[in-house]
């Protein structure tokens, strides 16, 4: 069985999980639905703020409500997962059915939380969560001309 699988966690290993990660643990979310050059650099700096990053991952069902078109994702919450634990940032991946990450965040409760740059961090309910027990919340520079979705719109094209 491939290593990258026991980086997978089910929220109700979370706890046990989060106690053998080294600290101070960041944590971001996302999509992840295709992979790309602006997600790989985007997690290698997030990693660079902490010892450990913890991925709250949207589920397929958590994925659809998004707005991103109604064949998103095109690859499988499994799928998904699987990919990320197998980046050598990634510490740990885990599943959220909810809208936001907010009540994965509460569970994770990281020094550190970190968003791409296209978002205002400040606007976000998770920074004022993450700053409640003394974390920062940083938005990290967009790597522009990379996209999922525009890279989908390709590929119909």
């Amino acid at each position: 069985m491939a290593s990258f699988l026991d980086k997978l966690c089910t929220r109700a290993d979370l706890g046990q999980r989060l106690a053998l990660l080294q600290r101070p643990v960041v944590f971001t979310n996302g999509v992840f639905d295709i992979l790309h050059r602006g997600h790989v650099t985007y997690l290698e700096q997030a990693r660079a703020l902490g010892a450990s990053l913890v991925i709250g991952l949207n589920s397929d069902a958590s994925a659809r409500t998004l707005g991103k078109g109604p064949q998103r994702p095109l690859n499988s919450e499994a799928d998904r997962a699987c990919v990320l634990a197998a980046l050598s940032s990634v510490s740990l991946v885990t599943l959220f059915d909810e809208a936001t990450p907010v009540e994965l965040l509460k569970l994770v409760r990281p020094e550190c939380y970190v968003k791409g740059g296209d978002y205002d961090i400040e606007a976000l309910e998770e920074t004022r969560w993450v700053r409640s027990w003394g974390g920062q919340a940083f938005a990290l520079a967009f790597v522009d001309g990379y996209s999922t979705s525009a890279l989908v719109a390709r590929i119909r094209a």
